[in-house]
């Protein structure tokens, strides 16, 4: 047994003056107790029909493949089994030394805003070493990796080529594949569903660190899925001779959203706060590199987008003629502000927006990119019609998130948005063809 006891380090005060041998017998009975019941835990979600993550299988399998291995566990503050994190029951795992832990966007404990570099640290609560994949490199360096056996990757996504971890992943299995060390994903559910695939496909030559591989802007796999795709289509160098391993989940099958696969939310970046900021996002994200507010300094990121120079009256109208399925439109006014740490200079901060709120009313029919191409389209004509210039703000992060300056064209010359999502319906089957083999879940 491991002295560290990290999950229950309070308790050591009760022991302090017990004779040693003692205080090793309390310490130990704590110990088995903590693992009955995080045992008891996975095994009552899995009787219950509830998904079982592969962490949870990790865990009923008394940690397999990790046991009398030095770990790297590349994770942020997703990777929860019941209500403790992974890293602190690695942290505390018999025959298991957790090494290191390696923190994406975000950083390990998901508090630093987009965008912001992260920095290497120690966490406090199991005491291990914190190395940046969001700072000076994007990828474990081998200096980084000196001393691991097995890289663990365990980080809640959510189904969208241009939210960052499904990056950091693929490079982080490239450099296991330089270090000559397995690479293990522990699964977790899409929360879009493994049916719903949407947008252009990535062309190769608008790569970045948010479109690493040539899928479309939602694809509808779970992270293990595209981990064996990105070997097995050979997107990254090197990975023919990667030792992968997904640990499956059990119970989830392709058709379920998250209301049908999880209980309870972890915010998976600031601005992603709940499974709804999920499930709006892939649209109303790319909304937010143009002239309007996307929500960000609101408690509802995403679900509202609008600008002070916005007719919200006229584009719910519009949109709700539309009939697009699962969503109704409501014009709102709001005053984005600044947050601390999620949304310090939000787009007209402090002024009164004109914006429309995207009301979801069926999880499983709402097809959140065809909404983001109905609002960029009424957006980009109320602008037109105004006169107002630049209406694309980021251009450039806007043809990077796209995968494509296909979208920007066809929105500056006047195309429809059922014209913008016919055009990827081609590329969208040929990767459905694609993805087959690689699938895990029915």
């Amino acid at each position: 047994m491991k002295n560290n006891h990290a999950s229950y380090r309070p308790l050591l005060l009760v022991t302090n003056g017990l004779p040693d041998i003692v205080r090793r017998g309390v310490l130990l009975a704590l110990s088995m107790v903590l693992w009955s019941i995080l045992i008891v835990t996975a095994q009552s979600a899995a009787i219950a029909g509830a998904v079982s993550t592969g962490a949870e299988q990790l865990l009923l399998s008394g940690f397999g493949p990790l046991n009398g291995k030095r770990v790297g566990l590349i994770t942020n503050q997703t990777a929860l089994i019941g209500n403790t994190h992974l890293a602190d029951i690695l942290s505390d795992a018999p025959d298991v030394t957790l090494a290191a832990i390696y923190a994406p966007e975000h950083g390990f404990r998901g508090l630093a805003e987009a965008g912001a570099k992260v920095k290497n640290s120690v966490d406090k609560k199991t005491g291990v070493r914190v190395l940046s994949l969001y700072g000076r490199t994007k990828k474990p360096t081998q200096k980084m990796l000196r001393g691991i056996d097995v890289l663990v990757f365990d980080i809640q996504d959510i189904g969208v080529r241009y939210y960052t971890y499904i990056s950091t992943m693929g490079l982080a299995m490239e450099a296991a594949a330089e270090a000559d060390i397995p690479f293990i994903v522990l699964d977790r559910p899409n929360p879009l569903g493994g049916n719903y695939v949407s947008g252009y496909v990535l062309e190769k030559r608008h790569t970045s660190f948010v479109g690493q591989f040539p899928i479309p802007i939602v694809h509808g796999m779970s992270v293990g899925e595209l981990a064996r795709m990105i070997k097995g289509e050979r997107w990254l160098k090197g990975l023919d001779t990667l030792d992968l391993q997904v640990i499956e989940m059990r119970g989830w099958t392709r058709e379920m959203r998250w209301p049908a696969a999880r209980e309870g939310w972890v915010a998976t970046s600031p601005n992603i706060p709940t499974f709804e900021s999920a499930l709006v996002y892939p649209g109303v994200g790319i909304v937010g590199l143009t002239d309007m507010n996307e929500g960000r300094g609101t408690p509802t990121p995403f679900s509202l987008f609008g600008a002070t120079w916005f007719d919200n009256r006229k584009a719910m109208e519009r949109l709700r003629k539309a009939r697009l399925p699962g969503v109704t439109f409501k014009a709102e006014t709001y005053v984005p502000r600044s947050i601390p740490n999620v949304a310090l200079k939000p787009l007209f901060k402090g002024k009164r927006v004109r914006g429309v709120r995207v009301v979801v009313r069926d999880v499983d029919q709402y097809a959140p990119l065809e909404v983001g191409v109905h609002a960029l389209v009424e957006a980009a004509n109320q602008a037109r019609s105004k006169g107002r210039k630049g209406f694309i703000r980021e251009p450039r992060m806007f043809t990077l998130i796209s995968g494509t300056k296909r979208l920007r064209q066809m929105i500056e010359s006047r195309r429809s948005a059922q014209d913008i999502i016919a055009s990827w319906r081609s590329e969208v089957a040929r990767f459905r063809k694609l993805r087959t083999p690689y699938l895990l879940y029915k």
